[in-house]
């Protein structure tokens, strides 16, 4: 499936997504991705969650990479891992490696004047200490999706994403 298929899609991300084993577990295959940056927004840590997120932000800017050919079944994956504290909204993007914008669909965090918001977030700091994680929490997320067998979430996947911090 191509970019340009209109029933694929084209995925900002910039946070635990990044790093390719988690996009792997979502996806079921290998990402092909493209560098790009998002302008007007700003990425943020948040007490107490080893994850990032995004908010509109004048003067922002937040490098990350588009997930390109993303199909209707793999997009409600993403769906499902973001959960109900982010929402689908399509920006426009610059590509890196030739400097096209690009319009793409990511994840932006739904409570903008949230207290737990503060700093910048690192990825290479994260991949160390949680890379492994996400990918074992995100499968098994992924795994309670197609067959709850009468657990919540939560009993299904516990509480892997938290940082104690």
């Amino acid at each position: 499936m191509t970019s340009s298929d209109p029933s694929s899609h084209n995925i900002f991300v910039y946070g635990s997504i990044l790093e390719p084993a988690v996009a792997a577990v979502i996806l079921d295959r290998t990402a092909d991705t493209v560098p790009a940056v998002l302008h007007s927004y700003h990425r943020y840590k948040l007490k107490g969650l080893p994850y990032p997120c995004i908010v509109p932000s004048e003067s922002g800017k937040v490098n990350g990479k588009v997930i390109t050919g993303v199909s209707d079944a793999e997009l409600n994956n993403f769906d499902v891992i973001e959960g109900n504290d982010y929402e689908r909204v399509t920006v426009e993007v610059v590509r890196m490696d030739n400097s096209e914008k690009m319009k793409v669909e990511t994840y932006v965090w739904v409570n903008k004047d949230d207290p737990r918001m503060y700093g910048e977030w690192d990825f290479e700091e994260w991949r160390v200490v949680h890379a492994e994680k996400f990918v074992e929490t995100f499968r098994k997320l992924l795994e309670w999706n197609k067959n709850p067998n009468g657990k919540s979430m939560e009993e299904a996947v516990g509480s892997l994403l938290s940082t104690g911090d």
